[in-house]
């Protein structure tokens, strides 16, 4: 007697290629592109005057800005022309109030 061998449904066979796309995608690269557009955002709402963190580490001061780059004083008197993309993020000088000075000195 022979043994009759039925073939496997082709989509059974895909699905676990299909999973594993689906769970790169959710984990990996739609993270990355919501982290991408908001560099994008940052970099286009950034002006003269703004406090910004390098890459590098460094703090400074937009004083210019180009098509493709940043003037940024880093201390006084000393000035680098940076790549946009070499801006971290915007450095937000937080207001201190009167009962937070009394707890430094402390």
């Amino acid at each position: 007697m022979i043994a009759q061998t039925s073939d496997p449904n082709p989509i059974v066979q895909l699905l676990p290629l299909l999973l594993l796309v689906a769970v790169f995608y959710f984990l990996l690269i739609r993270p990355q592109q919501r982290r991408m557009r908001q560099q994008r955002s940052l970099i286009a709402s950034l002006d003269v005057g703004d406090e910004v963190l390098t890459i590098g580490g460094m703090f400074g001061t937009i004083t210019g800005v180009d098509d493709e780059a940043f003037d940024v004083e880093i201390s006084p008197g000393t000035r680098v022309r940076l790549l946009k993309s070499a801006v971290a993020r915007r450095v937000v000088d937080e207001p201190v109030t009167p009962d937070e000075e009394a707890s430094e000195e402390s």
